[in-house]
């Protein structure tokens, strides 16, 4: 049975332990909420965000919205609406001229340039690109993820080969991301972003370079992953796939937020009169265009 100097050594050996790991987690713990959020929390708060670009450029102009634990939700608009800057912003690439942005509860200006690393790793970002490293096979490029944010060997020989399964890459875990289609490389995107079950997973045109039957597996994918609870951001030009899956649907024009439908269409069903309008207002091409 332990003395008092015993009990002594050993509490303090803890307290260090407990220390080591607070510093190695570098306060990703207090920017990720602890459990799943409570039922109606709000995760993206965007309050009268302004952004405006060094060359003079307006990408976000007063834009004002929420978006609740759970929900999916697509962006849609222009090229240049505003949809990349949004999700720019989230991931604290860029900083907002004015407003206001929080995250689970977190006001972002809280967060130091130190502290962004940590930030991100509790957020699932897919690219229209990709992204994956083309040194590594699937495996690799899955358990990077976990191995960036202090995952042990344990906890990688359980998480990665479970995200493949949900994903359905198993038999493809040998693979480099050249001997794989566009819409295998995507899962493994997806793959790589959701196996730390962020409580929000951000997509950027994840089917822009995809054909049809490609996007619907990749959209199902992601409407599984959303399913278990992680709230779901889609930024997409695809107007069948919004058409068909009737999500919330968030537009936004020069910058601002110009419809909110909860179960939206990509475009705003139009009169036959408002169409006979457009088609008579000059064009805002060039002749020719």
């Amino acid at each position: 049975m332990p003395n008092s100097k015993q009990n002594h050594r050993l509490a303090t050996t803890g307290a260090k332990d407990e220390r080591s790991a607070r510093s190695r987690a570098g306060g990703a713990r207090a920017l990720r909420p602890q459990g799943p959020p409570p039922a109606g929390q709000t995760v993206i708060d965007f309050r009268g965000v302004t952004m405006r670009y060094p060359s003079g450029d307006l990408g976000l102009d007063r834009a004002t919205f929420q978006v609740q634990r759970g929900e999916f939700v697509f962006l849609v608009g222009a090229t240049g609406s505003g949809k990349s800057t949004v999700m720019r912003l989230l991931i604290k690439e860029l900083e907002p001229t004015d407003g206001a942005i929080r995250v689970a509860g977190r006001d972002l200006r809280e967060i130091g340039r130190r502290r962004v690393p940590f930030y991100r790793r509790n957020i699932g970002v897919v690219f229209q690109d990709f992204k994956l490293l083309p040194n590594r096979n699937v495996y690799e490029n899955v358990a990077y993820a976990l191995q960036v944010t202090g995952g042990s060997r344990r906890e990688i020989r359980t998480k990665v080969p479970d995200i493949l399964r949900l994903t359905g890459l198993s038999t493809k875990l040998h693979n480099y991301p050249d001997q794989l289609s566009g819409g295998e490389q995507q899962r493994v995107s997806i793959a790589r972003a959701f196996v730390n079950h962020p409580p929000l997973l951000l997509a950027d045109e994840p089917t822009g370079n995809l054909d049809p039957e490609t996007s619907i597996d990749i959209m199902r994918l992601l409407y599984r992953i959303n399913r278990t609870g992680t709230t779901v951001l889609v930024a997409s030009h695809d107007a069948a796939m919004v058409n068909k899956m009737r999500r919330r649907v968030l537009e936004l024009s020069q910058g601002r937020i110009v419809r909110d439908e909860p179960a939206g269409l990509y475009a705003r069903d139009e009169s036959t009169r408002e169409f006979a309008q457009r088609l008579r207002a000059p064009s805002s091409r060039p002749p020719g265009v």
